[in-house]
């Protein structure tokens, strides 16, 4: 219908589904926020334990269909030792990155550098948090890629290599 490719519009569907089932599920966690004879604390528990199994189920469903990339809510520690998948890690000096913000959004140099502080501390307060790692090491990925050296399009070149090679 109207020139799209039936399998782009049932992909759009199922990647739609996804988002669907994350509002509901946060739709129901407000509604039931209102339950009386739960303590908030215990509320508050179930409700994250709700999030992080609909994160995972949601990381392995997109890693069941193959040819993947996530990145996103450290999804490579949800699919540690799962066949099939090849876990890489980007990183870069603290000052390149910093650079790299700044230029992309357009703020300045400490404004760049609180924003790379602030988002190195809720990803390892998450990775703690959601997958019981006190510290992220480079033994937690399969390759690590430091594209402050290798600049973006070598970072890729590489990792498109790697992954080839994996399969």
């Amino acid at each position: 219908r109207g020139g799209v490719d039936s399998s782009v519009l049932a992909d759009t569907e199922h990647r739609k589904s996804r988002l669907l089932r994350i509002v509901d599920l946060l739709a129901d966690a407000g509604a039931a926020s209102g339950y009386i004879g739960m303590e908030a604390s215990a509320l508050r528990g179930s409700r994250e334990e709700s999030y992080r199994e609909l994160i995972r189920a949601v990381i392995e469903e997109i890693a069941g269909e193959g040819n993947a990339v996530i990145v996103a809510h450290a999804a490579s520690m949800a699919l540690t030792g799962r066949d099939g998948v090849l876990r890489v890690l980007l990183t870069a000096l603290p000052e390149i990155r910093i650079r790299h913000l700044a230029a992309s959004e357009g703020v300045d140099h400490r404004e760049a550098a609180r924003l790379v502080k602030d988002g190195d501390a809720a990803r390892a307060a998450y990775v703690k948090k959601f997958y019981a790692i006190d510290r992220e090491m480079p033994t937690h990925y399969d390759v690590v890629v430091n594209t402050g050296t290798l600049g973006p399009e070598r970072a890729a070149d590489l990792i498109a290599h790697a992954a080839g090679a994996a399969e």
